[in-house]
C-alpha cells in the first residue's frame, strides 16, 4: 500500500512540475510578446509618422535612427517607469473588484495558450475540440473588461467597458461563423486535423472564394475583438481617456496591455493555422519547387512559419492603427450587424453547397 501512495505521489509530482514549466513557458511568451510588441508598434509608427521619440532614443550611447536598435532606449524605460510606478485606487472604488479586474484579463488570455500550437508539437495541450476551446476561453476577457469599468466608479471606465463588451460579444459571432466553415469541410475541432487536411488539400483561404471572404471577414472580426484601430471604442483616448482603463497605474495597467498583445498575437496564429496553412510551408503547398526545398517543412521550421505567418498579421493590424480612423459607435455596429455577420451566414450556405457538389 505504501508502494502504491509512494508511485501515486511521484506521478502527481511529475505531472505538478510540467504544468508548472507550461505556465512559466506561456508567461515568457506573453511577457516577450509584450516587450517586443511594443517596440514593433512603436517602430511602425514611427516610419509611417516620422515620430522621433521612438525613432531615435538608443542604449548604452548607441544613437537610434533607422537602424534596428532605434528607439529601444524608450521601451526598456517605459517598462521600468510601469513597474515601479506608485498604484493608486481611488477612494470611492470598489477596491477588491478593481484588483481582481486585471488579473480576470491575463488570466483569460493566459489559459488560451493551453491550446494555441506554436508548431505541430510545440503547444501544451492537443484538445479534439481546440478550436472551441480557444474561442470559449478567448471571450472569458470580457469579464473582467466590464469589472474593471464598473469598479472603477468613474462614468467613463463604465463607458467604456460597456462598449467593450457590447462589441466583443458582437464580433463574435462572424467569427466564429467564419470558423465553422473550416470545421464544416475539414470535419474536425482538432486543430492537427484542419493543418493536416491543408497538407492534403491546400491553404484554406484558397479552398473557395467563400473561404477567401471568410478570412477577411474573420481577422476583421479578430481586430475587432482586441480592440485595436479602428475599432479602439472601448478605449477611445479622445472621448473617454483610456476606456476602461482610466483609473489603472503602475503594474495593473501593465497587465491590461500585456493581455492586449497576447490576444493579437492568439488571433493572428489562429488566422494563421486556420487559413493559411498553420505550420506548413508555401513550398509544401503549391507544389512548383523542386523535392530539396521541402527541407523547410519540419518540427522546428513549422515553428518558423506559423510565427512568420502571426507576425505578419500583428504587422497588419499595426498598419491599420496608423491609417484608418476611428470608426463611430453606430457605425461599428453596423459594420458587424448588418455587413458581417450576414456575410458570414451566406457563407456558410455556399459552403455547405459547394462540399455537397
Amino acid at each position: 500500500m505504501n508502494g502504491i501512495w509512494a508511485s501515486t505521489l511521484d506521478i502527481l509530482t511529475s505531472y505538478g512540475s510540467m504544468i508548472s514549466l507550461a505556465g512559466v513557458g506561456i508567461f515568457l511568451i506573453m511577457a516577450v510578446n509584450a516587450l517586443v510588441a511594443v517596440y514593433f508598434e512603436r517602430k511602425v509608427s514611427a516610419f509611417m509618422q516620422d515620430r522621433l521619440g521612438p525613432m531615435e532614443v538608443g542604449i548604452f550611447g548607441f544613437k537610434g535612427g533607422k537602424k534596428f536598435w532605434g528607439g529601444i532606449g524608450q521601451t526598456i524605460a517605459d517598462t521600468v517607469k510601469l513597474l515601479t510606478k506608485e498604484d493608486i485606487l481611488p477612494d470611492s472604488a470598489d477596491k477588491k473588484l478593481m484588483i481582481l479586474a486585471p488579473f480576470i484579463i491575463f488570466i483569460g488570455a493566459f489559459v488560451t495558450f493551453i491550446g494555441v500550437p506554436f508548431s505541430s508539437v510545440l503547444l501544451v495541450s492537443n484538445f479534439n475540440i481546440g478550436i472551441f476551446y480557444i474561442i470559449a476561453m478567448s471571450s472569458v476577457g470580457v469579464v473582467g473588461i466590464i469589472l474593471a469599468g464598473w469598479a472603477s466608479n468613474n462614468k467613463w471606465s463604465l463607458y467604456g467597458s460597456l462598449r467593450s463588451a457590447a462589441q466583443i460579444i458582437s464580433y463574435e459571432i462572424p467569427a466564429g461563423l467564419s470558423l465553422i466553415l473550416v470545421v464544416l469541410v475539414a470535419g474536425s475541432l482538432n486543430i492537427h486535423d484542419i493543418v493536416g487536411w491543408q497538407a492534403d488539400h491546400r491553404w484554406f483561404i484558397f479552398h473557395s472564394p467563400m473561404a477567401f471572404l471568410a478570412f477577411f471577414v474573420y481577422f476583421i472580426s479578430g481586430v475587432a475583438e482586441t480592440n485595436r484601430t479602428p475599432f479602439d471604442i472601448p478605449e477611445a483616448e479622445s472621448e473617454l481617456v483610456a476606456g476602461w482603463m482610466t483609473e489603472y497605474s503602475g503594474f495593473r495597467w501593465a497587465l491590461f496591455f500585456l493581455s492586449e498583445y497576447a490576444n493579437m498575437l492568439i488571433v493572428c496564429i489562429l488566422t494563421a493555422v486556420v487559413f493559411l496553412g498553420g505550420w506548413l510551408s508555401p513550398m509544401a503547398m503549391f507544389n512548383i519547387f523542386p523535392e530539396s526545398w521541402l527541407i523547410f517543412d519540419g518540427i522546428w521550421w513549422g515553428a518558423f512559419w506559423i510565427m512568420f505567418k502571426a507576425i505578419f498579421l500583428i504587422f497588419v493590424m499595426m498598419w491599420f492603427r496608423w491609417t484608418f480612423p476611428r470608426l463611430r459607435v453606430d457605425q461599428l455596429m453596423y459594420l458587424c450587424w448588418k455587413v458581417l455577420i450576414p456575410f458570414a451566414l451566406v457563407n456558410l450556405v455556399l459552403v455547405s453547397i459547394w462540399e455537397l457538389l
